[in-house]
């Protein structure tokens, strides 16, 4: 017995199937590409972060004899925060779309931006997602907000960024709302179900 249609009406059908499920994997593939173009221009971003940090740290190293080759105890953990974070950036840009990688970056990103705090409490300053300086970063204990629009629905907690530049912030929001454009097209019917033929899976913002 044979699967293929007998009829006019049938091959039409298949064609409007075939016709429907090009387009809809296109469209999830044209999201996805979004998310990884946006993440490449927060891996820049977060690379010049770390540029800029590690060039804080090198200018304020006192001269070192031989004997002591080390970065000081005072800036120790900055540096050991800034080659954590240049690890784990390294193994998420190979895999920007896994949840777990994203994870992983965001505590590194915290954990170095905690370590600059304390190194330099009075350099720090937070932008909005639009790129619009937001204030000075106060030294508040972790998970408490810098203004009203992180208790939005939706709304991502503005990050204390080391370098005094917008850039990180903005790509760090286009990022966030790529995640989110690309997650909800998978999960639409009857879009997911091409999502699940070709295995697409979520993404994760960087919180």
């Amino acid at each position: 017995m044979s699967v293929l249609p007998d009829s006019l009406a049938g091959w039409i059908v298949v064609a409007v199937l075939l016709f429907w499920f090009v387009g809809a994997y296109n469209r999830l593939v044209r999201s996805r590409a979004a998310v990884l173009q946006a993440y490449a221009t927060l891996d820049a971003a977060l690379r010049k972060q770390l540029d800029f940090v590690q060039a804080s740290i090198t200018a304020s190293l006192p001269q070192q004899d031989a004997s002591s080759p080390g970065p000081s105890s005072s800036v120790a953990p900055l540096q050991a925060a800034t080659t954590q974070l240049a690890t784990v950036l390294g193994a998420t840009r190979l895999h920007p779309l896994d949840p777990g990688a994203m994870a992983a970056l965001a505590t590194a990103l915290q954990v170095l931006i905690n370590a600059w705090q304390r190194q330099h409490p009075d350099a720090v300053t937070v932008f909005d997602a639009d790129g619009t300086l937001s204030r000075p970063a106060p030294l508040l204990p972790p998970g408490a907000g810098y203004g009203t629009d992180a208790a939005l629905p939706g709304a991502f907690e503005p990050m204390a960024w080391p370098e005094p530049s917008a850039s990180a912030e903005i790509a760090r929001s286009q990022f966030n709302a790529a995640v989110g454009q690309y997650n909800a097209a998978i999960v639409q019917f009857p879009a997911l179900l091409v999502a699940w033929l070709v295995r697409l899976h979520p993404a994760a913002p960087l919180l």
